[in-house]
């Protein structure tokens, strides 16, 4: 499997290259794209139409921004692609979506397996506690750019399933009272913290605490190959982390 790294000279860029040299999920690397360049050695080009011809996948670790371009290009030359930027606005979601449409395209707000997983139990725990209050609080560097994160948003999604009168409250300010409908989000951002998503549910009679904590941004590279491997045996379409686990 030839990868190309759309925006490799980034932190998790960086680590999946480290992982694609050394052979894991027998993929090599075909690229990177990065508009600053890369010193590691391997071939590295400005923009993806100076790649040369061969790649078996694109996965993106650049910004959001980039995405129209990313998918223009995937789209003309029929290549999968592994969409792991977060912070993406409406017109690009469709986009996202349009696309899909033509190539397979996998698109995870987080790319650890364990992430999914807690998401699912946040959902099932939901289901259980239909009138219980429920907040989500995540924790990031304080360098990572959009509050809330995918993550915390993709875990709201998969409550609001089961829930689905929710509301959601970006941060808590004011005096008024918190409704049964209304799930909190909070970001904090402080340090180098790789990533912690916690869900409370809770009555008035007890809590239930989800957590997941994230050691080493390796976690997602290596979440982000497995994509890859997944969605080179794919048709066209719209996948994401629970597609793989599931299939």
């Amino acid at each position: 499997m030839k990868i190309i790294i759309y925006g490799v000279g980034g932190r998790m860029g960086k680590e999946v290259a480290k992982l694609a040299e050394e052979g894991v999920r027998n993929a090599s690397l075909h690229a990177g794209v990065d508009i600053g360049g890369n010193d590691s050695g391997f071939p590295c080009f400005a923009t993806l139409e100076q790649v040369p011809q061969g790649a078996d996948c694109i996965i993106d670790f650049s910004h959001h921004s980039a995405t129209r371009a990313l998918l223009n290009y995937a789209k003309k030359a029929k290549i999968p692609v592994v969409l792991c930027t977060t912070g993406h606005t409406e017109k690009e979601l469709s986009l996202i979506e349009e696309t899909a449409k033509e190539i397979p395209i996998f698109f995870s707000a987080n790319m650890s397996v364990g992430v999914a997983l807690l998401a699912e139990l946040a959902k099932k725990t939901a289901s259980i506690y239909p009138h219980a209050n429920i907040e989500i609080v995540e924790t990031h560097h304080n360098r990572k750019l959009d509050a809330p994160s995918g993550t915390a948003l993709m875990i709201a999604k998969a409550i609001k399933e089961v829930r689905k009168a929710a509301n959601f409250m970006m941060g808590r300010s004011g005096q008024a009272k918190r409704t049964e409908e209304e799930i909190g989000i909070h970001a904090i951002r402080m340090g180098n913290i790789v990533g912690t998503h916690e869900v409370l549910v809770g009555t008035d009679n007890e809590t239930i605490t989800l957590k997941h904590e994230a050691h080493s941004r390796s976690l997602f590279a290596d979440g982000a190959m497995a994509a890859a491997e997944f969605l080179c045996k794919q048709p066209a379409g719209l996948y994401n982390m629970h597609d793989m686990i599931v299939l």
